[in-house]
């Protein structure tokens, strides 16, 4: 056997820039390199390791966080086909890392974790930022990346890269299984030299398959379907993720079968599609939450039914509602005691077209639904258009970004009032024109994942969508956008504090307190004096960005066209009013628990409401 002299660091690095994803015969490079910050731990090994193979690109990032939000940006717009690996040091390097890594696995995107770690050779014990453990002594920070990764392993001798790194890269393709994958490696074990198998570093291609479901089962599904009276379908993520927006778009034209879109799976259908019912859950539009409610069928594609698309389990009200869920996780296809078909959405929805071809819904439930897509769109219309207020609405600045931006350009958001609004109101006419990391809701992923997502298709424009907590929480990668010249456009929405929460906070009765960026009030001791003196256009100005300061729509379409023809990252700032444009439709509805006893009023009123609102929710048994 021919063998090859390399560190392991050197051979991890030589294995994974020789990996290749191949679907329906489209080949691609899985890692477009590698983002990290060294420091001990990271740097003599891998940071080597980097420095001596520059076809694997090294990125240098502000915050191991961010990194990881960069590359699931990244993937999230190359349909989990390529990523990016992360390195870093040891210690709070590392656990930077833990919160994007939870947001990947939740979002089941793809992206390799490489922190730094302990010695293997413990004479030096304990190394600087080494967390101790009095039952045992193989244990570190990692540990912590256990709960968060789909695939966890350390190497503490050098020929245990051989087994792993297979098994990190059938966890990374796996449309079913993948996630963050964490590879821990001892700085020591990095430099340590081995005789590696010669063929361990050739060019492998792993084929991401599209499995078929039990065939009993699209028998059976076929069935429910034809029976049904008044189906729906809940697109999901797993829509995009496969490719099935064209085999979506003939099965419902062929069928008639309305579709609600998730947050992930919106832009399945362009938004005009009269078979498009628009956002579902609790966020959802009038006609998603009234056909919802009525549904006696419930065919779910690629989506894990969060409490947002069930609206806590409160949309679905017919008695009699069956689901049928397509996709490609075991787990959640059995979700709601389903009829479950294990697969691939594209192809399981090219067989039900096929076996379905005679079926149609009744064409007044069809005029019904293409009604609710018309109404909803003059309703959009009216909650775009310019009030002249001395302060403009949320949605007049969503308005503002859509009806300016091309159909391929690109709306991302994460956190905040604006999902959301977002949800209910951007007219998709892309199904990658809408990017939303709502599983986590991670602030901070903003302005990362628009980088990833530019990285991904650095044609599109990419408009970052974020308020003023948002960009509070990580304001640091548009300097690495200025780095690698990657130009974003940031909307950044100042309303002097937590927008959302706010708003959610005076839902239960609690008035918004602990909300607002206010100076302490001396004689009450609360947060409610004057507005803290925080300049966020300037603050993003002084970091590198070409800013506009905006103070009405007028102004921001100026902006909008200026902004356009930077070659740099650039930020829009306006102020908003905190009030919400769109109330919400039906059975819109969060569950979030209100005190069951309290001296408050106000709070009292809000577990009124809570408690009737409960006895909504159902068992799907």
């Amino acid at each position: 056997m021919k063998t090859k002299k390399l560190t392991v660091a050197q051979a991890t690095i030589e294995f994974l820039k020789n990996q290749y994803s191949e679907r329906d015969g489209m080949e691609q490079s899985f890692f477009a390199g590698c983002f990290g910050i060294f420091g001990h731990g990271n740097l003599a090994g891998f940071g080597q390791a980097l420095q001596q193979n520059p076809d694997f690109r090294y990125y240098l990032v502000r915050n191991e966080q961010a990194a990881v939000h960069t590359a699931v940006g990244y993937a999230k717009m190359k349909n989990r086909l390529s990523t990016f690996v992360c390195t870093s040091s040891i210690g709070p390097g590392a656990t930077n890392m833990i919160t994007a890594a939870a947001g990947a696995t939740i979002n089941r995107i793809p992206v390799l974790l490489m922190p730094g770690d302990i010695f293997a050779k413990r004479i030096v014990a304990p190394v600087l930022q080494q967390l101790e453990s009095a039952s045992s002594q193989d244990f570190s920070v990692n540990e912590c990346f256990k709960p968060v990764s789909k695939y966890w392993d350390r190497i503490n001798r050098p020929e245990q890269l051989i087994t792993a790194l297979p098994e990190v890269m059938r966890v990374l393709t796996s449309p079913a299984d993948t996630g963050a994958v964490t590879l821990c490696v001892p700085q020591d074990v990095q430099t340590e030299a081995f005789n590696f198998p010669v063929e361990l570093f050739e060019k492998r291609v792993w084929h991401v398959a599209r499995p078929r479901p039990d065939v009993n089962a699209l028998l059976r599904a076929v069935e429910w379907i034809r029976s049904a009276q008044k189906p729906m379908i809940v697109a999901g993520g797993g829509v995009i993720y496969s490719e099935a927006e064209n085999a979506l778009a003939t099965f419902v034209h062929q069928t008639g079968i309305p579709v609600g879109e998730t947050f992930a799976g919106k832009g399945s259908l362009p938004y005009n599609d009269p078979h498009n019912l628009g956002a579902t859950g609790a966020t959802g539009t009038e006609g998603a939450n009234a056909i919802s409610t009525e549904a006696d069928l419930v065919i779910g594609i690629g989506t894990r039914y969060s409490d947002f698309t069930t609206a806590s389990k409160t949309a679905f009200q017919n008695k009699n509602v069956r689901f049928i869920n397509i996709n490609i996780t075991e787990f959640d296809a059995h979700k709601h005691s389903a009829l479950a078909l294990t697969g691939d959405a594209k192809v399981i929805l090219e067989e039900l077209t096929e076996k379905l071809a005679s079926y149609k819904v009744d064409e007044a439930y069809r005029k019904r639904v293409a009604d609710y897509n018309k109404s909803w769109d003059e309703k959009v219309e009216l909650a775009y258009r310019a009030e002249n207020t001395a302060i403009p609405s949320q949605a007049e600045v969503i308005g503002a970004v859509n009806t300016f931006s091309r159909p391929e350009d690109v709306v991302l958001c994460a956190s905040g009032s604006a999902p959301g609004d977002l949800h209910k109101l951007w007219r998709t006419r892309n199904s990658k024109g809408f990017h939303l990391e709502y599983g986590y809701s991670c602030m901070g992923y903003e302005i990362s994942g628009g980088l990833g997502a530019k990285m991904a298709c650095p044609d599109r424009e990419i408009y970052v969508v974020l308020g003023d907590g948002g960009y509070l929480m990580m304001p640091s990668e548009i300097i690495t956008s200025l780095q690698e010249r990657y130009k974003i456009t940031i909307i950044l929405i100042d309303n002097n504090g937590f927008a959302s929460i706010g708003g959610l906070s005076k839902s239960i009765g609690s008035e918004g307190w602990g909300t607002k960026y206010s100076y302490r009030n001396e004689k009450t001791g609360k947060l409610e004096g004057e507005n803290l003196p925080v300049d966020l256009a300037m603050n993003a100005q002084s970091l590198g960005a070409k800013v506009y300061k905006t103070t009405d729509i007028a102004s921001f379409n100026e902006a909008l066209v200026k902004a356009k023809k930077e070659d740099r990252t650039t930020v829009i700032y306006i102020k908003t009013v905190p009030e919400r444009k769109m109330a919400g439709y039906g059975h819109a509805w969060w569950d979030v628990p209100i005190a069951e006893v309290s001296e408050s009023e106000s709070v009292q009123k809000a577990r009124e409401n809570y408690d009737v609102q409960k006895k909504k929710q159902r068992w799907f048994l």
